[in-house]
């Protein structure tokens, strides 16, 4: 993915929600902007950034990474925080491996061939 992100390029192709679909463009910035707004929220906006950042390491989104990681530290977030977020995406990531492991299990049991017995 990194090959095809632009930070500031990238934008450019707005123009294509823009022009095709701005009801649906205009309605997620909204969401989007309430999600995250400043003030009016029960989780500070430094934890939601925070949160949303987990979110994107998890999902490998670079632009979500981009993003959200400079919006936690314009929110207050320090370096520590920040790692401490990577260490959370990466041990829930680890752990949907170790759990839908077990689920390989219990399907594989459908391949199984009775043995039959005497």
């Amino acid at each position: 993915m990194g090959d095809f992100f632009d930070r500031e390029g990238d934008r450019a192709y707005n123009r294509v929600y823009k022009a095709e679909t701005p009801d649906i463009l205009r309605a997620w910035v909204d969401f989007d902007s309430a999600v995250f707004a400043s003030q009016g929220r029960d989780i500070p906006l430094k934890f939601r950034e925070l949160i949303a950042l987990a979110v994107g390491i998890t999902t490998q989104c670079t632009y979500c990474i981009d993003s959200h990681a400079q919006k936690a530290v314009r929110a207050g977030a320090s370096e520590a925080e920040l790692a401490e977020t990577a260490w959370v995406a990466t041990a829930i990531r680890a752990g949907g491996g170790f759990a839908h492991g077990r689920l390989a299990f219990k399907l594989a049991e459908d391949a199984i061939v009775p043995v039959h017995q005497h």
